[in-house]
């Protein structure tokens, strides 16, 4: 298996870019996951919405399915988190000689990129529950969208397209790199 070695400073810097890559989707998971106590904070179940129409307000079910919807984002953030933890672990301290030279780390790259690529897709899917989450908050909040509250749609159609759109190009960046 094609290692990285202590000895070359282009596998050095190539492992110090694991790192930062790896810190920056802890520091991102992070972000999201105060998104998901954020969420759960606002919404309470039995709100009337802000459109004003008893027909427009969401049931129990909606505060359900928040809820569900939350914690399996929150899972989601967490385990890519601890994935991306981990292979910062192995890097930075197991596979190093010398405690000032922690990013010349020895590491299978195969198992590398296996949990990086694990801990993107997790962070995908958090994002995906944390989407579905946020239309129950609007429905909750500004009215179902089945009642056709202008505020709700127009609302919910930002959230999918814009969620939608940097999702693909994360996913295609992670991919990419995966398979370069």
């Amino acid at each position: 298996p094609r290692r990285l070695t202590s000895t070359s400073s282009s596998s050095s810097s190539t492992t110090s870019v694991h790192v930062t890559a790896l810190d920056g989707l802890v520091n991102v998971n992070s972000l999201f996951t105060i998104a998901v106590f954020v969420g759960l904070s606002l919404t309470t179940p039995g709100q009337h919405s802000l459109e004003n129409r008893a027909p427009c307000d969401a049931g129990i079910d909606s505060a359900k399915k928040l809820l569900v919807f939350e914690v399996v984002s929150f899972s989601f953030f967490l385990f890519s988190s601890l994935v991306a933890q981990g292979l910062k672990l192995a890097i930075n301290l197991l596979n190093s000689k010398d405690v000032d030279e922690a990013i010349r780390a020895h590491i299978n790259l195969k198992v590398l990129r296996l949990g990086m690529m694990g801990s993107a897709v997790g962070s995908v899917m958090g994002c995906l529950f944390l989407m579905l989450s946020m239309v129950n908050v609007i429905e909750i909040r500004l009215g179902m969208l089945s009642c056709g509250s202008k505020s709700a749609v127009h609302s919910v159609t930002a959230l999918v397209l814009l969620v939608s759109s940097a999702l693909l190009v994360y996913i295609s960046t992670a991919v990419y790199a995966f398979l370069h």
